[in-house]
């Protein structure tokens, strides 16, 4: 009924959800400076960095990869096409899992099991990483899923199983993206 309403668009009007992320960002990050033991200057520059580099500017090429997929190559009939704000209103709504776990539950956990050098260490950090990206995978899949013009949404799906095999190699390799990313962070911003 609300797609007739609006003739036929798909994609939210207004940007309140985005706001909320933003906001919700804005507070994870100070839990992430604690952490880092980041200056007030260095907070600054990590919210600025994880607001418009990783949620805005990540999720801007996302979009318009999916949106690019499902109105080229994926589309049932081919007199319909989906928005690009539909493509971003679903990075949106698959990016909040991955902010509650990246940017709430990893910090809590880093001292615990995250910033250690052994594979348990790579296994726990890295864990957290499949889990958040499959979960990002998985209702990316389903807001795609949800057009009835897009065929093959389900493709999406294929990522999680490469997921799964970089994420062993990563912990027979002892590769921690945790502390890569921490030192990656500390490097963008210079503390």
């Amino acid at each position: 009924y609300q797609r007739r309403v609006r003739g036929d668009q798909w994609a939210r009007d207004d940007p309140a959800f985005m706001v909320l992320l933003a906001a919700f960002l804005a507070v994870s990050s100070i839990l992430f400076a604690v952490i880092l033991k980041l200056t007030v200057s260095g907070f600054f520059k990590f919210l600025l960095w994880v607001v418009f580099v990783d949620f805005i500017g990540v999720g801007l090429v996302i979009a318009g990869a999916c949106w690019y997929v499902c109105g080229v190559v994926a589309r049932r009939d081919h007199t319909v096409t989906p928005e690009f704000g539909y493509s971003f209103d679903v990075h949106c709504n698959a990016f909040f899992p991955v902010l509650v776990i990246m940017h709430v539950v990893q910090p809590l956990c880093w001292h615990i099991f995250i910033d250690g050098t052994g594979r348990g260490s790579a296994f726990m950090g890295n864990s957290l990483w499949v889990l958040a990206i499959a979960a990002y995978i998985y209702i990316t899949f389903l807001g795609y899923a949800a057009l009835p013009f897009v065929r093959g949404a389900e493709r999406i799906l294929y990522l999680v199983a490469v997921l799964v095999v970089v994420f062993l190699g990563s912990v027979v390799l002892n590769h921690n993206w945790g502390r890569h990313l921490i030192n990656f962070y500390r490097y963008r911003i210079g503390e």
